[in-house]
């Protein structure tokens, strides 16, 4: 922290209220006025990338209806009125058409305007995981926050800051989709389990194909696990089993294999049809064909 007031030491988890410092820029006690809307600029610290047009537009109706109810927060850099807290309300309020917004303008340090940016975000819990992971990696490298203290601040666990940080390495086609909302958070986590960069490509590009939904994109992980540990423990075998895979194989007239030792393990049987799999029923049952 820039500096060692007890306001910047509270956690993000608290509230807005907890990053606010008491007192205004301005004299004689005024804390809220109303500003040029053109004078506000963006805030270059804004972690959210992405406004849904829809919920802008209706929020713009109710501001035209009603006005601003809550103010937004700025502070004050080379005569203009920066933005801390707040875009959607301005950028609704500029979709309005009105000329002034009120907004209560404080000395924020560079720290607090992107903690405060963050916040609001993940209070609304709608933060897109991408923009959050950004903004994440953006405390963690600005301000050399580790993740233990950024999850103080945001008031999650370390394991939750570090799973949204690594997001940041997946390829680009995939933070995208992310990012515009074609796959979500347990997609994302699906892939991150593969072990490779043209691994991730492949099932991501499959589960956009197949709009697939988390769970199915789960079992298709697992399978390609399952047959890479089903590959290095056949290669393994117990050489036990040999007659026994023997005698299966010769008794079901198709491909059996057996895993473990002879005191405990699987047996797995290929089948290739439905006509197949009643045949190997048959088998198995004792019923003649």
């Amino acid at each position: 922290m820039t500096t060692g007031s007890n306001a910047q030491k509270r956690g993000l988890g608290k509230g807005l209220g907890a990053l606010i410092p008491q007192g205004s820029v301005f004299m004689g006690g005024r804390t809220v006025i109303n500003v040029d809307i053109n004078s506000v600029i963006p805030n270059p610290r804004q972690p959210r990338t992405n406004f849904n047009k829809e919920m802008l537009q209706d929020l713009a109706d109710s501001i035209k209806a009603q006005g601003v109810i809550e103010p937004i927060l700025t502070r004050m850099r080379n005569g203009k009125y920066e933005l801390v807290a707040g875009e959607r309300r301005l950028r609704a309020a500029k979709m309005a058409g009105i000329a002034a917004i009120p907004s209560i303008v404080k000395d924020f340090t560079d720290e607090q305007s992107l903690e405060i940016a963050l916040i609001e975000n993940l209070q609304r819990e709608d933060l897109n995981p991408m923009d959050e992971g950004e903004g994440y990696a953006r405390l963690a490298s600005e301000f050399g926050m580790t993740q233990e203290d950024i999850s103080k601040k945001v008031g999650k666990s370390r394991s939750t800051v570090a799973n949204m940080i690594r997001l940041l390495s997946l390829p680009k086609p995939i933070k995208e989709s992310l990012r515009e909302r074609e796959i979500f958070m347990g997609h994302a986590r699906t892939l991150l389990s593969l072990d490779s960069e043209a691994k991730q490509l492949d099932l991501w590009k499959q589960m956009v194909r197949q709009k697939m939904n988390v769970r199915d994109a789960e079992v298709v992980t697992q399978s390609k696990h399952r047959k890479k540990s089903t590959a290095k423990r056949a290669f393994s075998q117990n050489t036990e089993l040999n007659s026994i895979i023997e005698k299966l194989t010769n008794r079901l007239a198709t491909k059996v294999k057996v895993y473990g030792t002879p005191e405990r393990g699987r047996i797995e049987i290929d089948y290739f049809s439905r006509e197949d799999l009643e045949r190997v029923l048959d088998i198995i049952e004792g019923r003649k064909r």
